[in-house]
């Protein structure tokens, strides 16, 4: 039990105490320093490494740059690849709602019924005429005097 000391506390047991280090305060003193008189003398080999230096941080930092541009482009454009093809599927769907909604209204028979609720009578004899192309084979059709009547309302 070297170095420790029992002193009896105020109860009367025994306490244990470490012991203690003595240490000198350090005192600093301010010493006033001029140096107004100091010139800097310039390097050219510093400032050549500095240059050097300065010129691969601005390559390097140019490099990344573009990189990061790059990939973020990238990443824009499959959003925006991604959201014309789901507005393609919607137009696709909907052109084909579109002509199923035309297919059933140009029925010939949903048109027979119309009329007839309209109070139209079904056409005679020689009232129809047919073209001998249809407009739809894409053949240029030329009008003839012969297939018009002219009707006039007095």
């Amino acid at each position: 039990m070297a170095g420790i000391a029992i002193a009896p506390s105020v109860t009367g047991a025994p306490v244990r105490r470490s012991p203690r280090v003595l240490v000198t305060p350090e005192v600093y003193f301010a010493k006033p320093i001029d140096n107004s008189r100091l010139v800097k003398v310039s390097d050219p080999r510093r400032t050549r490494e500095m240059a050097a230096f300065s010129f691969t941080v601005v390559v390097l930092f140019s490099l990344v740059m573009v990189y990061a541009w790059q990939h973020f482009s990238a990443v824009e454009y499959g959003y925006r690849i991604e959201q014309l093809k789901a507005q393609r599927d919607s137009a696709v769907e909907l052109n084909r709602a579109l002509r199923l909604e035309e297919a059933s209204l140009r029925s010939p028979e949903r048109i027979d019924v119309l009329a007839r609720q309209m109070g139209l009578a079904s056409p005679q004899a020689g009232q129809v005429v047919r073209l001998e192309n249809s407009p739809d084979s894409g053949v240029p059709v030329l009008a003839r005097a012969s297939d018009v009547a002219v009707v006039v309302a007095h």
